[in-house]
């Protein structure tokens, strides 16, 4: 059965046409169960009606033609009770539908089956027999499977329309919406620029070197051509990126450069491989190695080596990019679209990105916000072909992207976008304004740094300090630990740039989540391993270099303030600060001008929510990791598109363990701060301070909005809110509630396209 299963699975994926795929599907089921007659009916919304899509064992001709109306026929049945149904005689059961063209009465054993993605029902699939009797149970089990395999594949033919336009006669290109992983909000419409990859590293052959200096002479002409590609398109990002985001650049020239990436394709090349297969063979490796990991940063490197890959092998194979054009308003569109190919748009015409792969925590998406440009990841089924040039729109807060919009659509949209643009210039008239709320209390908006934003940028914002560094990223950008003196030149910039503001350095949070490539890790659930302070604790040779790097960087500023991730209960707290004190005796041993700083800890997981007090009485301060408690707390994962529905920082649970840590911070007389996504939710914002969470951590770009909903609310408003809200078991309706109070407040912009 599995290898049945498993072969008509193949022949949808393989399979270009989608008539022949679904008519191999449907004989392959017939053949299997010697059956007499097996079809595929598809599910047509827009018409109300279930079409016959394909079939074996009825007439040729009514393929296409055939129509059920919704609930019609036992067909109508099973998609109605979204149940196999299985009758020995389908003649004799009431929703039987008998056909005046063609002649079913031979046929009496009935076997059907919904087929449903995430949901939503996309079509039937039905078996008959000339006998009168049921099927088997093990045969209902088999059409069930099937139907479940079958469910994520048709969903990605039907979203992009090809199921039903090849059963109609010639139309036009419908309007329709898809809909993907919000990634960047705004709302942006232009011309659709497609873009495919340069050369296929897939399809590069196995072949034997003739002469091998040969070979290794035409790699080093490549890679040089490809790192004097880069240079011209960092030198590009420098006018429209921050430096810290300039730092992916850096990366792939890093990688360019790398002597072990070199030594690997020279030896496969020295072991008789042609330049392209051993270019291939460790492009591949490097890919695997990185798909394999948990953590959804680090997975996007995968594409980064791909791209790298790609782009070395167009020089290998001599091709040259085609020269586009870009349109004034361009949405850039690709099944992976890359940094690089983001970066080659003009200046000034970027007005969104839409993305088959990817998540909001690529770095596509993370250059996306850099530039201002509404994206949405994750859409599965774009018709790429049929796209280029065509009207596209890109609505970055909901995910959703419409495809040939019609004419009073694009006047709406038209309408939205003029709005936010009058949005953005009240905006930029509270930029030297304070974080006050109408009467008169203060929120502190601090920034989170890394290759998310830059310093500049958010000092030009109004950001009164860091409130998140990611120490990991210098050691993730390298192939080696970087030494105590690389760590402490840069903390010192950023300490610089920032003082006397207050800087908040989160100690280096790696793990089997968050594999280096230099200090692999290898988990069966990684999410739960060996990362954050548990490796810092168990390496205490790495987390002593870091934090005296630290120390010795704060020198004569006096704003470092030191925190620790993924803390779990108070022993590792303890440990932690027995060495940091350690620490700072050698350093100031060496400089007296060392003060010891500030120290607080991350509640990101349930165990510290619920030790919170405990905790808080050990630090300085307390700073709630929104984006992985959610994760915790509700079991999902935000990036899988599956779920990421379910994720929700509304949603009562979440509410709830947020007010147990404010309570615990207050008890213990220290400052809870919060930082992820949640902390710059319009909606949630307002919660979170009448909490009593009096700092906000956020990205620079949603600085200005983030400032704009706490200046038009009250302390008392806020609290009202959140003590109504508290009452609500069901997320959707706290949702409308904090939705409701935002449109009140004259802010519904800052949740939708528009005013």
């Amino acid at each position: 059965m599995l290898k049945t299963l498993q072969r008509i699975i193949q022949q949808v994926q393989s399979g270009t046409d989608v008539s022949e795929s679904m008519h191999r599907v449907v004989c392959s089921v017939k053949e299997y169960f010697h059956a007499n007659a097996c079809s595929l009916y598809f599910s047509d919304d827009e018409r109300g009606e279930y079409v016959l899509f394909a079939a074996t064992g009825l007439p040729a001709e009514v393929v296409g033609k055939l129509r059920l109306k919704f609930s019609e026929g036992l067909v109508g049945l099973v998609a109605e009770r979204e149940e196999p149904i299985n009758v020995a005689d389908q003649h004799l059961e009431p929703s039987h539908r008998k056909f005046s063209y063609f002649d079913e009465s031979s046929l009496h054993g009935f076997l059907g089956a919904p087929i449903i993605n995430q949901g939503k029902l996309l079509g039937v699939l039905v078996v008959q027999q000339q006998i009168e009797a049921t099927f088997s149970e093990d045969a209902e089990a088999f059409v069930v499977t099937l139907c479940a395999q079958l469910a994520t594949e048709l969903a990605q033919i039907a979203v992009s329309g090809s199921l039903l336009t090849t059963t109609r006669r010639k139309r036009k290109k419908r309007e329709s919406i898809l809909t993907g992983i919000p990634s960047a909000s705004g709302i942006g419409m232009g011309k659709a620029v497609v873009v495919f990859p340069l050369a296929d590293l897939e399809a590069v052959p196995d072949r034997e070197a003739e002469n091998i200096e040969l070979e290794i002479e035409k790699l080093e002409q490549a890679l040089q051509a490809s790192r004097d590609e880069m240079r011209v398109l960092h030198d590009r990002a420098k006018h429209s990126l921050s430096i810290t985001e300039q730092a992916l650049f850096e990366a792939y020239s890093r990688i360019l450069d790398s002597r072990t990436l070199i030594g690997e394709i020279e030896a496969e090349i020295r072991g008789g491989q042609w330049v392209q297969s051993a270019l291939r063979r460790v492009i591949k490796r490097h890919i695997l190695h990185f798909e394999s990991l948990e953590d959804a940063y680090l997975r996007e490197r995968a594409s980064d080596f791909k791209d790298l890959g790609r782009r070395i092998l167009s020089y290998l194979q001599n091709n040259k990019p085609q020269a586009i054009d870009y349109p004034k308003q361009t949405i850039l569109i690709s099944e992976e679209v890359t940094p690089a190919a983001l970066i080659e748009v003009p200046e000034g015409c970027l007005a969104g990105v839409i993305s088959s792969t990817g998540s909001g925590n690529s770095h596509v998406a993370i250059l996306a916000r850099a530039l201002g440009a509404p994206t949405v990841m994750g859409v599965a089924g774009l018709p790429l072909v049929e796209m280029e040039k065509q009207d596209v729109i890109v609505d970055g807060y909901s995910g959703q992207v419409y495809l040939y919009p019609s004419p009073a659509v694009k006047k709406e949209i038209r309408e939205l976008i003029q709005e936010e643009q009058e949005l953005d210039v009240e905006l930029e008239a509270i930029q030297n304004e304070s974080a006050i709320t109408t009467d008169k209390k203060k929120i502190s908006l601090f920034v989170n740094t890394g290759l998310v934003s830059d310093v500049s940028v958010a000092l030009n914002v109004g950001a009164e300090g860091v409130g998140l560094y990611r120490t990991e990223m210098p050691f993730l950008l390298r192939d080696r630990f970087p030494s105590e003196e690389e760590q402490r030149v840069l903390y010192r910039q950023l300490l610089a740039t920032f003082a006397p503001r207050p800087v908040v350095m989160r100690t280096l949070d790696i793990g089997g989540d968050k594999a280096l490539p230099y200090f692999s890790i290898k988990e069966d659930n990684p999410f739960l391993g060996w990362r954050g302070i548990r490796i810092s604790l168990d390496h205490p040779e790495i987390f002593l270099q870091q934090v005296r790097a630290m120390l010795q960087a704060s020198s004569g500023f006096n704003n470092l303030r030191i925190m620790l991730p993924m803390i779990t209960n108070v022993n590792e707290v303890e440990s932690a600060l027995h060495l940091i004190r350690q620490a700072y005796e050698e350093v100031h041993a060496e400089d007296e001008a060392v003060v010891f700083p500030q120290l607080g800890l991350m509640i990101e997981v349930p165990s510290a929510v619920y030790q919170a007090y405990d905790l808080a009485l050990r630090v300085d301060f307390l700073s709630v990791g929104s984006n992985d408690l959610i994760q915790y707390l509700l079991a999902v994962d935000r990036n899988n598109p599956r779920v990421a529905e379910l994720y929700n920082a509304l949603h009562p649970a979440v509410l709830q363990a947020l007010q147990h840590v404010a309570v615990a911070g207050r008890r213990a007389r220290v400052p809870v701060s919060i930082c992820g996504e949640m902390a710059s939710d319009p909606m949630a914002i307002v919660l979170l301070m009448a909490m009593g969470y009096k700092i906000l951590s956020i990205s620079p770009r949603a600085l200005p909005r983030s400032k704009w909903v706490v200046r038009r609310f009250s302390m008392a408003e806020a609290k009202k809110l959140l003590h109504e809200v508290l009452k609500m078991d069901d997320p959707v309706e706290v949702r409308v509630h904090m939705e409701m109070a935002l449109d009140n407040a004259g802010l519904g912009g800052l949740i939708r396209a528009g005013r």
